[in-house]
C-alpha cells in the first residue's frame, strides 16, 4: 500500500521554523549591529522577585519557589534575602563599575520595597516587568482572559509605582501561543523569553524579543550546574572575550547577557566575583553596558525594512 502524498506536505513549512511568528534568519546573514561605543553590548539583567509563602502549581511552579512543607519560612526568607540584602550590593556593584542594567521587577516588589524601586531608578537603570509575583506563570493552559489580565495587572501595578516598563520577562521565560499578541496590546516594545539568538529581532506583530540566555545566568551555572561564583564569573570573561574576537574578525556587534539573583549571586561569599567581573569588562575598550531598552533602540534605529 502506498502512502498518499498529501501525507507527506506540511503547508506551514517554510523556511526555518515552520510558523509565522518572525522571518526566520541566521546571525551572520544579517545587515551588521553597530554599538555606540565598543563590540560588544553587555546587558546585566537582575530579577527582583516576590515568592508568596504559598506557591501555586497552576499552571507551573516558578523556578526557585517553595519547596518544604507550609510554612516554608527557610526558603520564604532566603528570597527575600535578595530584596533585603543582595540587590542594594548589586546596585553598590554596578555603580563603581558605571553600568546601566536592567532589572526585572514583579510588581509585589515594586509594591513592597518602594526605597529599593527608587535606588534602582536614582542609579539610572531600567525597570522591565516581570509578572505579578512569581505565582504569576503562564503557559498554553492558562486561559486568554486569565493572561490578558496577568499582563495587563502586571504593567497596571508597576505604572502605580511610578513605572513605565518597556519591556517583560515572563517567569523561567515561558510563554503561551497567545502571549506575544498580550504583550503588544499591552504596550510593551520588547520581551526577553526567546532564547534563540544573540541579538535582537522583530516579531511580524511589532513585539521585539531580546534575548535573555539562560546558560549566562547565576541560577543556571551556580544553582543548577552547582558551580562557584568564580567558575560563573569566568565562563562571562570567557564569553565575552569569544564575542568580541567575533565582531572583531565580522565588523558587526554583539551582545553579552548576564541575568544575575541577588538571593544567589548577592551572598558574602560571591559578591566580590561578579564586582570582579563588572570592574574587568569596564577596562575593556570593546565593552558597551547597556540597558535592554538602550539595545534595542540601536536595533531599532538601525533597522532596514
Amino acid at each position: 500500500m502506498m502512502l498518499d502524498p498529501a501525507y507527506l506536505h506540511y503547508p506551514r513549512r517554510v523556511h526555518g521554523y515552520d510558523h509565522d511568528l518572525y522571518p526566520w534568519s541566521a546571525l551572520h546573514q544579517r545587515p551588521p549591529l553597530r554599538w555606540p561605543t565598543g563590540s560588544v553590548a553587555v546587558w546585566v539583567c537582575v530579577s527582583l522577585e516576590f515568592f508568596p509563602i504559598t506557591p501555586t502549581d497552576k499552571p507551573f511552579r516558578a523556578p526557585g519557589h517553595m519547596q518544604t512543607a507550609y510554612p516554608d519560612f527557610r526558603h520564604f526568607t532566603a528570597r527575600d534575602y535578595g530584596n533585603r540584602v543582595g540587590a542594594w550590593r548589586f546596585l553598590e556593584a554596578l555603580a563603581a563599575a558605571k553600568a546601566p542594567a536592567s532589572f526585572a521587577t514583579n510588581a509585589a516588589v515594586a509594591e513592597r520595597n518602594p526605597e529599593l524601586l527608587a535606588a534602582v531608578q536614582a542609579g539610572g537603570h531600567e525597570l522591565i516587568a516581570h509578572s505579578t509575583d512569581m505565582n504569576g506563570t503562564i503557559d498554553s493552559t492558562l486561559a486568554v482572559e486569565d493572561e490578558r489580565a496577568l499582563i495587563h495587572a502586571a504593567r497596571a501595578r508597576l505604572a502605580a509605582c511610578g513605572v513605565q516598563p518597556d519591556g517583560w520577562l515572563s517567569i523561567a521565560r515561558s510563554q503561551s501561543f497567545q502571549t506575544a499578541d498580550l504583550l503588544v496590546e499591552a504596550g510593551y516594545r520588547y520581551a526577553c523569553d526567546w532564547v534563540n539568538d544573540e541579538l535582537p529581532y522583530r516579531f511580524n506583530n511589532g513585539l521585539i524579543n531580546l534575548p535573555l540566555n539562560h546558560e549566562l545566568s547565576d541560577r543556571q551555572i551556580i544553582a543548577v550546574q552547582q558551580q562557584s561564583a568564580d567558575s560563573w564569573a569566568q565562563s562571562m570573561e570567557d564569553a565575552f572575550d569569544w564575542l568580541a574576537a567575533e565582531a572583531a574578525a565580522t565588523g558587526a556587534g554583539r551582545m553579552l547577557p548576564i541575568h544575575v539573583t541577588p538571593y544567589i549571586m548577592g551572598l558574602p561569599y560571591r559578591i566580590a566575583a561578579f564586582e570582579r567581573l563588572l570592574a574587568r569588562l569596564a577596562a575593556r575598550p570593546e565593552c558597551w553596558f547597556a540597558t535592554g531598552a538602550q539595545i534595542v533602540d540601536q536595533f531599532t534605529a538601525q533597522e532596514r525594512p
